[in-house]
């Protein structure tokens, strides 16, 4: 069966390996696979769900576009493009309002966290960008959507929408209902200084994060601080749960040198964090180091960012005016 991916980044800046391990590395794989077509989407009306500055947030989206590149991602291969040059996306999201249910968003816990104690002074933008969403991933026929464990509501609440509307409008399978691709191992990169929170462009530490942009010096002060604890590394799994921090190291060494984690453990078992610590800033200097001089490198040529944006959203733009032309005859327009 071929499969015709869909996924997207919101053009948040200041990317970091969580973003990557995360998420990058394994756009990267699936535009590798065999008969598998991606669409990788800058999501940057997703962005101003909260207020943006401006001048930031245009080069947000060329950083988050740079890091795409800079990691392997080819836009002779897969469709790259920002949201917002595509038209159909907020128009298909208005129709796709139009059949949600308030009660689907109700139950959509994200919402409730972002807009925490005073819900009244969120957005309505935060409310119901699910649909939008939806809307992004239901124009491109995607068979498959790339999911964290924070998203896997929301693509519930997609499949839903695409039911709803083949049955109101007697269209089965118009809109085509897509299927999770969950990544089981190392899909929550934590924190480098506390390894029950999630690594964050917002936690007030730079030191609790490895950026994509950091240089070698950077990456391995970062990594020789990282917080530990005063045993020996692990010689099996066995409550690796209550040593948080010493997970997420071995997580982020074994994601790096594509291996399951056990075989990290046997490699590293009743040895010192020093001697662990050392290699992983090496496996870490080695893959990042790289694409982050890639990414310096490219957002000194804007024009270049931008004309890859802009043909990305050509071809975006042919498949998706197919999709609404269609969805426009269905409702009677």
């Amino acid at each position: 069966m071929n499969k015709k991916i869909f996924s997207g980044v919101q053009p948040s800046g200041n990317l970091h390996l969580g973003n990557y391990l995360g998420a990058i590395k394994n756009f990267v794989d699936l535009q590798n696979e065999a008969n598998t077509k991606c669409i990788y989407c800058v999501v940057d009306l997703h962005a101003i769900t909260i207020k943006q500055n401006p001048k930031e947030l245009k080069n947000n989206i060329r950083e988050t576009t740079a890091a795409f590149i800079a990691s392997g991602i080819d836009p002779s291969r897969s469709v790259i493009f920002n949201q917002s040059l595509v038209p159909a996306h907020s128009e298909v999201a208005w129709i796709l309002a139009c059949v949600s249910r308030m009660g689907w968003l109700k139950r959509m816990t994200q919402f409730k966290e972002k807009a925490g104690k005073d819900k009244e002074k969120a957005s309505v933008g935060l409310y119901i960008y699910p649909v939008l969403m939806a809307a992004d991933i239901l124009l491109y026929d995607a068979t498959h959507v790339p999911v964290g464990d924070d998203q896997k509501q929301h693509l519930e609440l997609c499949r839903d929408i695409a039911q709803r509307f083949n049955l109101d409008f007697g269209a089965p399978n118009f809109l085509k209902v897509p299927e999770p691709l969950i990544q089981k191992r190392f899909s929550r990169i934590m924190s480098l200084k506390d390894g029950t929170k999630k690594m964050s462009k917002s936690d007030s530490s730079d030191l609790s994060r490895i950026n994509l942009t950091d240089d070698k010096d950077l990456i391995s002060n970062k990594i020789k601080k990282a917080k530990t604890d005063n045993l020996l590394m692990p010689s099996d799994n066995k409550n690796l749960e209550k040593r948080p921090e010493v997970e997420n190291l071995l997580g982020i060494y074994s994601s790096l040198n594509n291996q399951n984690i056990e075989k990290s453990i046997t490699e590293f078992s009743g040895k010192n964090f020093s001697d662990f610590k050392q290699k992983l800033s090496e496996v870490v200097v080695e893959k990042i180091f790289p694409i982050a001089s890639e990414i310096n490198k490219l957002l000194k040529d804007k024009n270049h960012i931008d004309s890859i944006l802009a043909k990305g959203a050509e071809k975006a733009e042919k498949i998706s005016s197919m999709k609404i032309k269609k969805l426009k005859e269905i409702i009677g327009f």
